[in-house]
Parts: structure tokens; sequence; C-alpha cells
């Protein structure tokens, strides 16, 4: 069979021409799960946590009169935080599903955090989603990138993972890094630093989550179902008010610098670069209207520079003037294009 004619059927154009890519670089971590009620406990809209009867999945659901959400039981020094996720299917405007940590309930004004945001969907568009990274409480410097989705994540489950280390944080999905950020000293206090909990939610963000809130959730199409499984928590559980690390977490540190998931090999970061350059669609590195003098952490890439307005976004316009010569290709992208621009 021709793999790539049944792919097609299936995968859009855009994907297909970068399938190989992302096949070449994944490569499973060693990670080790645990169940449910070894690290976790229902947030909220507990009738809408629903636990597998062997404990090692979970479902959050979304109705007409509640979310839900689950939080681990300890909150970590550092750590790496992963699960295998599927996302609600048919229409799911106005939905998000958050795979976050925080310590926002401890450090109300001083709070950190790292976000994995789906921001709903619209059946034949792209699903797009965000990353964003706050420190000491810098929401009026939010960190936020944006991207579409090389896949339908509500087809099967591929796994979403954040590493978090005194010296940097990646985010990946599946074993392919979409985002790296390098603590540096113009950091400062805007590089998280204090001991976080893991959450996940499913939630109504009529207001703001699809194409601005344009789309909102429709209920008719309810009860909406994030599922999760194979759920790793590694890191050294902290009490948040402990002044003086413990040497547990020391070794505990050294043990997750040490993993296959704390560095990027050059085959990876060569796959997060073309990731990048081809589905990033917003990054306030490159919003020059919003932050006239990037942030610190910022590494400014000529080529991705030459892809975005001054306002961040993706300029759709010059991407069409480059594809012009290969017709047959630049008929099919701008279908997705000019969804996406809405």
């Amino acid at each position: 069979m021709d793999i790539s004619r049944s792919l097609s059927k299936r995968i859009p154009f855009f994907s297909l021409l970068f399938l190989p890519l992302f096949y070449a670089a994944h490569a499973e971590f060693n990670i080790a799960t645990i169940p449910f009620n070894k690290g976790y406990y229902p947030l909220f809209g507990d009738n809408n946590v629903v636990r597998s009867s062997d404990d090692k999945s979970v479902n959050l659901v979304l109705n007409q009169y509640t979310g839900s959400g689950f939080k681990s039981s300890d909150l970590y020094n550092h750590g790496f935080f992963s699960a295998k996720i599927k996302l609600p299917s048919d229409y799911t405007a106005g939905i998000v599903v958050a795979f976050y940590t925080s310590n926002g309930d401890i450090f109300e004004k001083t709070h950190d955090e790292l976000d994995f945001e789906f921001l709903g969907n619209i059946r034949g568009k792209r699903w797009r989603f965000q990353t964003n990274v706050y420190g000491n409480g810098s929401t009026s410097r939010g960190r936020e990138e944006r991207y579409y989705l090389w896949f339908d994540p509500s087809k099967e489950f591929h796994r979403y993972s954040i590493l978090w280390t005194n010296s940097n944080i990646i985010f990946y999905i599946d074993e392919v890094p979409i985002r790296e950020i390098v603590r540096s000293e113009a950091m400062g206090g805007d590089f998280p630093s204090k001991p976080m909990s893991l959450y996940a939610t499913i939630w109504d963000a009529s207001n703001w989550a699809t194409s601005g809130g344009k789309y909102k959730v429709n209920y008719k199409y309810s009860p909406f179902v994030a599922k999760f499984t194979d759920l790793a928590l590694h890191g050294c559980a902290v009490d948040p008010i402990q002044e003086v690390l413990s040497t547990s977490c020391s070794q505990k540190d050294d043990q997750l610098k040490s993993a296959d998931y704390a560095s990027i090999t050059p085959k990876q970061r060569s796959t997060m670069k073309k990731f990048r350059q081809k589905y990033m669609y917003y990054s306030y590195c490159y919003d020059i209207i919003r932050y006239p003098i990037a942030q610190p952490e910022c590494v400014i890439d000529p080529v991705e520079r030459r892809q975005f307005k001054d306002t961040g976004r993706l300029d759709f316009s010059a991407r069409r003037h480059r594809h012009d010569k290969r017709k047959g290709q630049v008929s099919r992208m701008r279908t997705y294009e000019d969804q996406d621009e809405d």
C-alpha cells in the first residue's frame, strides 16, 4: 500500500509535508506513570471527574452545569509533568482544556505558571493551542505563543509534557520539543522559581477561546469529554513555605537533569525549529507593539522574524507570496490560512 496516499485521506495536505519530520524525531521517553489516587485528587466538578476502574485514566467532563478538573496532591520544586490526552471531538468551540503547573492558590500576587491550553475547535479547521509562562506574578508580561497542531488531537491520545528545571523549561508534544526557555540573569524573578502543583481542567471560555470569542460553546453537543491517561509526575515534593530545600531535592534535580527528556538533541532541535517556522502563528517575542524591546529570554530568529507582523501574528500574505510559484500547493494552503485568519 502507498502509505502517503493512504494517509492523505485522513491527514490534511499541510501536515503531509512535514509528517516524515515528526516521525523521525519520535523516540519514546522512558517515563514511569502512576495511578490517579497516588498523585492527584479532584479539584472541582467532582461528579464530572470520572476515573477508570483501574485508576490509570481519568475523564474530565464539561456539561451545561459545570466543568471539572484535577490537581496533584503535592507541590513540586521543579519536575517533569506529563500525560497522554485525547481532546473532545465534534464541535468544541469555546472550550478550553488546560494542562498546566501553578502556585496561584498559595502565592496570589507572585504566582508562577506553565501552561498548555487547547483553544476549542470548529469541525474542518485546524486545532489551535498555546503555551504560556509566568514568573513571580508577571501577568503583565505574559509569554504566550500560539500554534496549530499537525494532527487531530480528538482522534487519538498524544503525550503532552512540561519539563521545568532551575535552568530551563521545555514543552513537548509526544517526544517533539516545541518550545524551550533558557534561564538567564536578565529574567530575574520572571523565571518560575517557587514550588508548583500540576493541574488539568476543562471549562467554558466562550468569551475568548475560539477566534477571540467569535464562536461560543454549544451545549447541544455536550457532554464534552477530555481523556487523560499515563499520568506522570517526576520531581521533588516540597512544603511551599520551606525556605531551605532538602538534600533529597538536590539529588532529584540532578536525576531530572540526567533524564532523556531533559536535553534537546541536535535532531530534536532541528525538528523544533521547523515546527515553529511552520505551525507557530503568534509569538510575544515578535510582538513589537506590545514589547518594543524583546523580553530577555527571546532568541530572535531572522527566518522566523520575517514571517511575523509587528503584532507578533503570522503574516499570511507574506507566506502566500513566498509560495506563489507552487500553484498546486498554494491553492490548498490558502484554504487553511483563510480559515485561521478569522
